[in-house]
């Protein structure tokens, strides 16, 4: 059996290890998938027709507002997903089982790819549920072709792996599942301060920086034009640049910490 091959082997093993303790523990995904949700409504159903007014510069229309807010949230529940995976990597550092994992004669790697595949696999049944809700209280996207919902979909997917990779590292330099969940913060966090509730220009000068230059800013965009028709402009570049280059750093990061044997 060539070395790909049970690559490939152990890491279909090992991804159905994750998605069993995902399956038998679920809280951990459900209180991560509740925080979107629980924003969406609380931005549509609250601030829904003011926030339209200020962004549309007329009369209030809650419907607008759902489809402006709503690539967000699709993206704040992949950051929010990710987290549950720095907890579960650092969980399996402190409690010994990979310990127990380096002493089988099983592709090293094979840990790392199933706790990634799983995460992607999570977040986009995570974005298929908010997506959902979102259906339910009015989104609508009837210009984008089949074609767009499929970019729309792989730039889903090609985020959460980039983000994942970096969860990953932060679960393995994180001590016990506390503080890879703190590590893991700026993944909720970063989505706040981007434009997914306003537009970057509304925001104030001396912000406008912060939220412009990190990575949901230009996804969001990116997937807001796809879905709903507005401008892209180079935002969809952009995208592909910061998933590459956090795929990229996350991987090297997290195979390099796992691979230093223990002291």
């Amino acid at each position: 059996m060539s070395t790909l091959t049970l690559a490939a082997r152990d890491s279909a093993t090992m991804l159905r290890r994750n998605l069993l303790h995902a399956r038998r523990y679920p809280s951990l995904t459900l209180n991560l998938l509740l925080t979107p949700v629980m924003l969406l409504l609380l931005f549509v159903y609250i601030f829904g027709d003011v926030m339209s007014a200020g962004i549309g510069g007329g009369g209030a229309d809650r419907s607008q507002y759902i489809a402006y807010i709503v690539p967000g949230i699709l993206l704040m529940t992949v950051g929010s997903t990710v987290v549950g995976t720095a907890v579960s990597v650092s969980t399996d550092m402190t409690e010994g089982i990979i310990a127990r994992f380096r002493t089988l004669a099983i592709h090293r790697g094979s840990v790392l790819v199933g706790h990634v595949v799983g995460s992607v696999l999570q977040a986009v049944m995570s974005v298929i549920l908010v997506g959902a809700v979102a259906v339910a209280i009015g989104f609508r996207s009837t210009d984008a072709t089949a074609l767009e919902w499929l970019a729309a979909f792989a730039l889903l997917v090609l985020f959460a792996t980039a983000l994942t990779w970096i969860a990953v590292g932060m679960g393995l330099i994180s001590p016990n599942a506390e503080a890879a969940s703190n590590n893991a913060l700026p993944m909720i966090l970063l989505p706040l301060l981007s434009s997914a509730f306003i537009p970057v220009d509304t925001m104030p000068a001396w912000f406008r920086p912060i939220a412009e230059y990190q990575p949901f800013t230009p996804a969001i965009e990116t997937l807001r034009g796809l879905l709903l028709g507005s401008e892209i402009g180079n935002n969809g570049w952009l995208t592909l640049a910061w998933c590459l280059g956090l795929a990229t750093l996350g991987y090297y990061w997290a195979t390099s910490k796992f691979n230093r044997d223990p002291k």
